[in-house]
């Protein structure tokens, strides 16, 4: 894994904390009891924004260290998921013959 593939790796694991942590602990305004003037009753009463993004963002960095260790390991190649076989060239056979 070079230094990209461990950027789009640990953005793609935060985006997908997120969103799945983002709506735990959602209390709408409607359930609150106080529903403010041209807003939908099913929006946030509290958001919380700043500590579901510090409880992702934990996380993650646990999650991608995890996921770092074992692809920077070799326990896990390319060879091991791909579909469709190896995907390294087999070795070609000398001939015998110079030319």
């Amino acid at each position: 894994m070079n230094l990209t593939g461990g950027i789009v790796l640990f953005a793609t694991i935060w985006f997908m904390a997120f969103l799945t942590i983002l709506p735990i602990g959602h209390k709408s305004q409607s359930d609150a009891g106080h529903v403010v003037p041209g807003t939908p009753a099913s929006a946030p009463a509290e958001l919380n924004m700043k500590r579901k993004v510090a409880i992702t963002t934990i996380i993650t960095v646990i999650v991608w260290g995890i996921c770092a260790a074992v692809l920077l390991s070799g326990a896990i190649t390319l060879d091991d998921v791909t579909w469709f076989g190896p995907t390294r060239p087999a070795p070609v056979a000398a001939t015998g013959t110079a030319g």
